[in-house]
């Protein structure tokens, strides 16, 4: 069985994180991982120009999790494949006020990429289900209404040639605490913690329960959730390259014919 469908979280059905193990390998080990992770790597580039060649498709890969859970090194580890000219990382953070202006999705639609090209979300219109939720950034009325926006919003996309996939990046509160103890201790990577970081930490479980809502509301065949064990950094990103190469090898792309008959043509 393909690890995409292994971790692809059932369309409409009630999800229970707890059910799933972030530090589950789903039997591979790590030394012939890594060099798994090399070769997709290469499928990644190649598939992307094909991509870009066809002309006909866009992709959007949307990560989420909680804080440490890694996003920035799947961008870093996952991504560097991709040729920078056709894709664009966006994060999303508190909005601007020109953004807030707006409906909640007017920011992300503009991040959308055009056909041939790639972006990355790190977090996302998720955000507004979120962290809007737990912090009671808005009403209940507003932030429930928000999963058939967004649905219809992932539609709106997947018919469009958008093609979308999500990955939650899943941590114990465990491996939390001890990836924030190392950022304490290390210089180098203070700078990435922030106050509210720790008071997110203390509502673990309220943000687990709203993950756990927006994976039953959201997941659906245009736009899939997979959630993704993150305990193990290795398997986070063999899991998040294979899920990708299967998502555009399932679509049969083809590189489009020539405008012209090259078989006429002679170099001097």
């Amino acid at each position: 069985m393909k690890l995409r469908d292994k971790l692809v979280v059932p369309p409409r059905k009630p999800v229970t994180l707890a059910d799933w193990d972030p530090g589950d390998t789903h039997g591979f080990d790590k030394e012939p991982a890594i060099e798994k992770i090399e070769t997709s790597i290469a499928r990644l580039d190649e598939l992307q120009y094909l991509m870009y060649a066809e002309h006909r498709r866009a992709l959007l890969v949307v990560l989420q999790g909680m804080d440490a859970a890694g996003k920035d090194g799947t961008i870093r580890h996952v991504m560097r494949g991709f040729n920078p000219q056709g894709c664009r990382v966006t994060a999303f953070k508190t909005p601007t006020a020109e953004e807030a202006d707006h409906d909640f999705l007017w920011r992300v639609h503009r991040a959308v990429p055009p056909r041939g090209d790639i972006a990355i979300f790190n977090r996302s219109h998720y955000e507004d289900v979120l962290i809007a939720r737990v912090r009671k950034l808005v009403p209940k009325d507003m932030w429930s209404r928000r999963y058939d926006e967004i649905n219809r919003f992932e539609q709106l996309l997947a018919e469009n040639g958008v093609v979308v996939v999500k990955f939650l990046l899943h941590i114990s509160r465990d491996e939390q605490r001890r990836r924030f103890e190392e950022r304490l201790h290390d210089p180098a990577k203070q700078w990435k913690l922030s106050p509210g970081d720790f008071e997110d930490r203390k509502n673990w479980d309220e943000y687990a329960a709203a993950y756990e809502e927006a994976l039953a509301r959201c997941s659906t065949p245009d736009a899939p959730w997979f959630i993704v064990p993150a305990n193990k950094k290795w398997f986070r990103n063999l899991a998040v390259s294979h899920i990708l190469i299967e998502t555009l090898e399932a679509l049969d792309m083809r590189f489009p014919k020539p405008s012209f008959d090259v078989s006429g043509i002679e170099l001097a």
